[in-house]
């Protein structure tokens, strides 16, 4: 990890480390007694094992001259690993509210084990900690091989890497100790939301200058996803998240945004979050391991093109959708509703191009679960954003809302979708970072691909159904005028379709343990004899020099 640190870059690493754990002590004193003092510990700890881990080879052989000759995979590698164990914890939370729906006696009576406090768990460790991680490292890789070039800082990644995975610790932690913002999304207090900014504009330099020292004049258009990603997030994390602590002792904090305007900047940031963590970022995958898996160029660049600005202009727009039949200005919802129609077009251009990449590659497809974890992912990705565009049309919201129609709908985009083609980019990455032939067990990959889809289908369906008869229930009257169902009533009639729900969430950990076992294994195994040259390009000699 750290060999590849020159003696001033370990120091620079020991100083921000030491940084760290001196916020964490300043943290528990002011916090005292307080949550905020408790994760003051947790800061502390974590920059105190990380300055250990610098102190322990901060005399270490220099890393040789030709360093730069190479990619700089280590952060990559870590990236990866942290992906798949917030992968396995976040979707094993996901089981466990789930099935808390069907079996309330899970919460075993205690505050912590609440389905309030662990469902934002499940949330936050598969949406950040999965797919943050996956994407970090991805976006890592891509960059580099794109743009032919090293990347542009040796301590920044790893700086970025460890403060984003920090961010998740204080988060999760917190929601388990009772502190949350109650944002969708957004639940993280405001200490760690100053955390991820300081990190997250940290990755935006290290990003853009990166691309700057190219070898290649041209950027290619996963690099595109990847800077919206990472430039619109931040934009929307600081909007949202501005809020002023009852004090610096304490963790709580109250939103600046009052009422009606809270929750338009709410689903603001909410619905942009799923377009541009949730779906630019993954296009980024999408747009470079698919080609590369299928050996097939991308069908389209202008259309990959047309998809960027059509994503980055509507999406911006919608997500007043999410607040139908609510106080906000009818205009505002009618606005929503429109450009969310009109994000057909852009989603399926991707959706589409990825399909059509597939021409003359369909062998490929029969043959290799990898490719299909991606070609399933693009078919997920088209299904999900018709639905999304489905149910933002008022009429249909007014069923859908509130149900688990709703829920439905985010798992089949979340698992069906990110999920999938996360799985995808990593076997196809994994073998090829650690110069290994191939996954350990195409067997295993075949395993995880058929856990996965039927997990994803139980589940999917299984909300289809309990959304839609919920909605129905809620708004059927007797002939005097009342309503014929109680809630109560309609929690009965969910019943079955909560059990299917949780045993899908479950195949589709299994499947999640069964990938990080396969990817361990590739690890473990013996490394190629030799390789072809994968190096960024390095500059011409100078006659006489």
């Amino acid at each position: 990890m750290l060999a590849n640190l020159t003696s001033s870059e370990r120091q620079y690493a020991l100083i921000l480390a030491g940084a760290v754990a001196l916020a964490g002590v300043a943290m528990a004193i002011m916090g005292r007694s307080d949550v905020l003092g408790v994760h003051g510990v947790i800061v502390m700890l974590f920059g105190g094992g990380i300055a250990w881990m610098v102190m322990a080879s901060f005399y270490g052989p220099e890393p040789t001259d030709d360093r730069t000759a190479s990619y700089y995979d280590d952060p990559i590698k870590v990236g990866i690993v942290l992906s798949m164990v917030w992968a396995v914890f976040g979707m094993f939370m996901g089981v466990w509210v789930a099935a808390q729906l069907a079996w309330p006696n899970l919460a075993f009576d205690a505050a912590w084990s609440s389905f309030g406090r662990l469902r934002p768990t499940h949330t936050t460790g598969v949406i950040f900690g999965f797919g943050g991680n996956a994407l970090i490292a991805t976006s890592f890789h891509v960059v580099q091989r794109t743009s032919r070039a090293r990347l542009a800082g040796q301590v920044s990644p790893w700086f970025v890497l460890l403060g984003f995975n920090l961010f998740c610790v204080l988060a999760v932690s917190g929601y388990l100790l009772g502190v949350t913002q109650s944002k969708e999304y957004a639940e993280a207090e405001w200490y760690a939301d100053l955390w991820l900014v300081i990190v997250w504009v940290t990755y935006f330099i290290l990003y853009i200058a990166t691309i700057a020292r190219r070898k290649e004049p041209h950027i290619y258009v996963a690099n595109w996803y990847f800077m919206a990603f990472i430039l619109v997030v931040a934009i929307l994390h600081i909007v949202n998240n501005l809020a002023l602590p009852i004090s610096w002792g304490h963790a709580k904090s109250y939103t600046i945004w009052p009422g009606v305007q809270d929750a338009m900047v709410q689903w603001w940031y909410g619905h942009n979050a799923v377009a541009f963590f949730l779906t630019a970022g993954f296009l980024g995958m999408l747009y470079y391991y698919l080609p590369v898996r299928a050996q097939r160029p991308i069908f389209s660049y202008r259309l990959s093109i047309l998809s960027f600005w059509g994503i980055v202009f509507f999406y911006m727009w919608a997500g007043s959708h999410h607040l139908h039949y609510t106080a906000l200005p009818h205009w505002v919802q009618t606005l929503g509703m429109t450009f969310s129609v009109m994000l057909l077009v852009p989603s399926w251009a991707s959706a589409g191009n990825a399909l059509l990449t597939l021409n003359g590659a369909w062998h490929r497809v029969r043959d290799d679960a990898t490719l299909r974890f991606m070609m399933a992912a693009a078919v997920f990705y088209g299904l999900s954003t018709f639905e999304g565009s489905f149910m933002a049309i008022r009429p249909v919201n007014s069923l859908s809302h509130y149900t688990d129609w709703t829920v439905g709908h985010v798992h089949a985009g979340a698992l069906g979708w990110v999920a999938l083609i996360t799985f995808g980019s990593l076997y196809t990455l994994v073998p090829s970072l650690w110069k290994r032939e191939r996954m350990y067990s195409a067997t295993l990959v075949e395993v995880h691909f058929w856990l996965a889809i039927a997990g994803t289908l139980i589940y999917v369906f299984a909300m289809w159904n309990s959304g839609i008869i919920q909605g129905l229930m809620w708004r059927t009257y007797t002939e005097e005028g009342a309503l014929a169902y109680s809630f109560v009533d309609s929690l009965v009639a969910m019943y079955p379709y909560y059990i299917a729900r949780a045993f899908g969430g479950l195949l589709f950990l299994i499947g999640a343990v069964i990938g990080c076992y396969n990817i361990w294994m590739t690890v473990r195994a013996t490394p190629l004899a030799a390789t072809r040259a994968d190096a960024p390009v390095q500059p011409a000699a100078v006659p006489g020099e």
